[in-house]
């Protein structure tokens, strides 16, 4: 090995020393964390008026069609159901989806600030059901649904 080489290997390997020292003395440790607190009745929630209550104090929603649900109308996995929520309503502070006859019906609650309306994920649906999705906007909640018709092995039944 020639001297340049032991020279780099020997500064690495201070360097990686120094952080893992000041990592395990807790000297990296975020001194600010900001997350929302876990909405844990709203996910074990078994009814769409509990569960919105839970969320936004209130269950009455506007129809809207400023929420684009794109989503398969025959998904043959209901294991994996992508979904994908646009919205061009103002001031979008959250987006919650949830799937009616689900054993538990609440899929994502997303809280928003300074970002757009869209939301993408995969979900899980054992029956056909409908989908719906609220989104808050101005202190407003919002509604669209659609249907998604889950087939068993897809066998298109």
């Amino acid at each position: 090995m020639s001297t340049m080489h032991r020279r780099t290997f020997l500064q690495a390997s201070l360097g990686t020393g120094v952080i893992a020292l000041a990592a395990g003395a807790g000297l990296l440790a975020p001194t600010c964390v900001q997350a929302a607190a876990w909405p844990k009745a709203a996910f074990e929630g078994k009814s769409v008026d509990e569960i919105l209550k839970d969320l936004y104090g209130s269950t009455s929603a506007t129809p809207s069609n400023d929420i684009v649900i794109k989503a398969p109308i025959q998904a043959e996995n209901g294991a994996v159901v992508p979904i994908s929520v646009t919205t061009k309503l103002p001031n979008v502070e959250a987006i919650g989806i949830l799937v009616e006859k689900n054993p538990q019906p609440l899929i994502a609650s997303v809280q928003l600030t300074g970002a757009e309306g869209y939301f993408s994920a995969r979900m899980k649906m054992g029956t056909t059901s409908d989908v719906r999705v609220y989104v808050k906007s101005g202190g407003k909640l919002h509604m669209a649904s659609q249907q998604i018709k889950v087939t068993v092995g897809g066998c298109g039944g």
